[in-house]
């Protein structure tokens, strides 16, 4: 569970400290005042991608923290804290696995990006990478975010959403690896069954390209650390120009720094000598002065050790040059780093001692594929029976769902058609047999027809909070967040997404970003996002509602008046009626 959101300078948000609650939260706020700053902050802080531009204007950095709570140790958890290839189950089991532990039952999380751009992360303590701290996440929050409902109308993701639902993404992601093999051992009997000229060729060509990059000699790295001493070696003049300038400044008997530092050196140690309580600064002075004369050396020994070197320059140049061609030759273009060259000639090499062994014959080949198309052929049925099963059992969840979310008489399908053709390889594909797609009625009687194509901006919020309701009973992820999940829905709709998500609660932390009155006052807690201009700055503050400034509030969001009596006295009604913590 989330307990608490420490951000600073993000964004518009010089610094603000958030506390959450157990059960239904809502974030509220007029429009721009900055309530998907707080989950972008948040999805910074889980790994998600940021840029410099995240960073409050005027700041070198920004930082976001939080602490969260993980669920106390049970006998099911297996110990993890040993080297091993087994993935995590939970939070807990992939602390183990990195020795990181927790403090009486939380865990601090903390993120920094710096204005050039690098970031940094951090659990407990422990710096680590952003895939980890990502992968870590999955674990606390999932976050369905603003418009991510749209990803409905996209065929292709229908499917991921019933493998997870089957418990068979590892399944189908092992299924892929085997069929990318059969696409691979398939690829290399037809270059096998081409002419026997052309497979010279092409043994000739691979044999002239690692004769000619081997040649060349190159070092890993070597064209960034040549495109260094060109660039040094090109712009000397202006180099030496600038340090001669530096070494003028400090050396300069008339009002040179080191001579100036000098005296002022003795004439503190002087003074110092008349008044003890000038110690401490003497000292300060002395160090200063030591600091100088040292800095003066350094840039005297740096100027003698200064040598144009013209042939150097243009065996540096010629170098470049040479790299320049193999990278345009042989990488992706000539920009890409020489690594590029390194996995050509790697992958030239392997070519060439598949087409040269002896041990890779045509009847060899096909026995193989001929292997590998039986078990693709199995597992995509296998996987197909497991969808054909778990599409039966969403689809009746879901319109069960829907029920509660004010689509009464919605008929709810997941469509599983299997690809046509004979051969393995014809009738699978990288993910198996099936064609996927949802299919809805909406209108009692009505045929069952593309999800895509005829759900509603509201129907499909709806859907996608249907699918993350059940999704939520079997992946046990403690907080669930919406940002702006009420998208063309209102009314007794709202009404009935809002009583849903309360119950939803009762079992998980869910925060809610909303401006529909009819969702917030079914929320146990009310955080107000707002924002105001100090000092000639745009600022973004974040605190919780009660009492009566929650009836302001939600007033203000029934009708943007937040004075009348009416909408005061509407908005009490409303908060009497529906939400756990009355006004």
């Amino acid at each position: 569970m989330l307990e608490s959101l420490k951000i600073k300078d993000f964004a518009l948000i010089d610094s603000s400290s958030v506390e959450f609650s157990k059960g239904f939260t809502v974030l509220s706020g007029e429009t721009g005042a900055g309530k998907s700053i707080l989950i972008g902050a948040l999805s910074f802080l889980l790994g998600g991608k940021a840029g410099a531009e995240s960073i409050r204007a005027g700041c070198q950095e920004a930082s976001v923290s939080g602490v969260f709570s993980i669920p106390a140790k049970t006998a099911a958890d297996r110990d993890l804290s040993m080297e091993t290839e087994e993935e995590p189950l939970s939070a807990r089991e992939w602390l183990s696995q990195r020795g990181i532990e927790d403090e009486d039952g939380q865990i601090i999380l903390r993120r920094v990006i710096r204005a050039g751009g690098k970031s940094g992360a951090w659990i407990q303590g422990t710096p680590v990478p952003r895939a980890d701290l990502a992968r870590f996440a999955e674990f606390l929050i999932d976050i369905h975010g603003q418009h991510e409902h749209q990803s409905l109308m996209r065929v292709a993701e229908h499917r991921k959403f019933l493998d997870s639902y089957c418990g068979i993404v590892d399944e189908v992601a092992s299924f892929t690896k085997l069929y990318a093999a059969l696409v691979e051992k398939r690829a290399a009997l037809d270059f096998l069954s081409q002419s026997g000229a052309e497979r010279e060729r092409r043994v000739d060509w691979l044999k002239f390209s690692i004769e000619e990059i081997e040649a060349a000699k190159l070092k890993p790295g070597e064209d960034e650390e040549l495109a260094a001493e060109e660039a040094k070696l090109s712009s000397f003049e202006k180099l030496y120009s600038e340090i001669q300038g530096v070494n003028a400044l400090f050396s300069s008997e008339d009002g040179g720094i080191e001579p100036l530092m000098k005296q002022a050196r003795a004439a503190s140690e002087r003074a110092a000598g008349l008044d003890k309580a000038l110690s401490e600064l003497d000292g300060r002075v002395q160090n200063i002065y030591y600091e100088i004369s040292d800095l003066s050396q350094s840039f005297r020994s740096y100027q003698n050790s200064l040598v144009f070197d013209p042939a150097r320059l243009e065996e540096v140049q010629s170098r470049l040059d040479t790299i320049y061609k193999l990278k345009k030759k042989y990488a992706p273009s000539a920009s890409s780093g020489l690594q590029a060259v390194f996995e050509y000639l790697a992958s030239s090499k392997a070519e060439l001692e598949r087409l040269e062994s002896s041990s890779v014959n045509k009847a060899g080949l096909e026995k193989e594929i001929a292997d590998l198309e039986r078990k693709v052929y199995e597992a995509a049925k296998a996987i197909s029976a497991k969808r054909q099963a778990g599409a039966a059992k969403m689809s009746g969840q879901v319109e069960s769902v829907l029920q509660k979310l004010g689509m009464a008489g919605t008929k709810f399908s997941v469509g599983i058609k299997q690809k046509e053709g004979d051969a393995a390889l014809q009738k699978c594909g990288p993910y198996g047999m099936d064609d996927i797609e949802f299919l809805i009625s909406a209108n009692p009687g009505s045929p069952t027809a593309s999800l895509s194509k005829i759900a509603s901006g509201g129907e499909l919020s709806r859907v996608m909070l249907a699918l993350k309701t059940i999704f939520a009973q079997s992946d046990k992820v403690p907080t669930l967040i919406f940002d702006e999940i009420d998208t063309g829905i209102g009314g007794e709709v709202a009404v009935a997404v809002g009583e849903h998500m309360k119950n939803l609660a009762k079992n998980r932390q869910i925060l809610c970003i909303t401006h529909l009155a009819s969702i917030a006052v079914f929320a146990d807690n009310q955080i107000r996002i707002k924002k105001s201009v100090e000092g000639g700055i745009m600022k973004t503050r974040a605190a919780p509602v009660l009492g009566e400034e929650r009836v302001v509030e939600i007033a203000r969001m029934l009708s943007g008046d937040q004075q009348s009596e009416e909408s005061l006295e509407h908005a009490r009604s409303m908060l009497n009626k529906h939400s756990a913590s009355q006004a």
